[in-house]
């Protein structure tokens, strides 16, 4: 497993140690109760006016479920994504009765967050998507017109990179975590003068 992310300041563990492999152990089983709090965890995030516009489409390895949401992934992702115990596609829920769900789609995203970071807090490993097809998600679920699929998220357990195909691949799955500096993710006063 790669080393946490080093940072001139300590974060959280949860966040120093998350990161989007593609090797997957297919023979690791993702249990009920990991599915369970996965979505706990995303269902507990914060959103706009309590709105909770997160949804999940939920594929365990083996069912037709997973299959179905396999499918609908570009082939890229395919390759490595069948190993994931877990399939999910984070859908987000544009409007309800009072009408239309503002940020639904920043809802989803802090969701998949959580969704994500629990995951590291059992062991496993996520990684988030947008190589896949809506298209064949709505029509595969038959969602309705106000859902949206906007993610595809793979669960599972930690694999040795050499079941990856593609050695780019492989060189990836071991390469430090890199972020852009300090000095030019925070501003203060106008934009380009670093906060810190």
């Amino acid at each position: 497993m790669r080393k946490p992310a080093v940072t001139s300041i300590p974060i959280a563990p949860l966040m120093a140690e998350r990161w989007s492999p593609r090797a997957y152990d297919a023979s690791a089983v993702v249990t009920p109760d990991q599915v369970r709090a996965l979505l706990e965890a995303a269902r507990w995030a914060p959103s706009f006016g309590n709105t909770q516009p997160a949804r999940y489409l939920v594929g365990v390895r083996g069912t037709s479920a997973f299959d179905a949401i396999l499918a609908t992934l570009n082939s890229g992702n395919q390759a490595w994504a069948r190993r994931a115990g877990l399939l999910l596609i984070g859908v987000m829920v544009t409007s309800n009765s009072k009408g239309d769900v503002p940020y639904a789609e920043y809802g989803l995203g802090l969701a998949s967050e959580n969704l994500v970071l629990q995951a590291v807090e059992l062991g496993l490993i996520a990684h988030q998507m947008a190589g896949f097809s809506p298209a064949d998600v709505r029509s595969s679920f038959d969602l309705p017109d106000n859902a949206e699929p906007r993610v595809a998220i793979a669960v599972g357990s930690p694999g040795d990179p050499a079941v990856l195909e593609e050695d780019w691949r492989i060189e990836k799955e071991k390469a430090d975590r890199a972020r852009i500096p300090l000095e030019e993710f925070a501003f203060t006063g106008k934009w380009g003068t670093p906060a810190l």
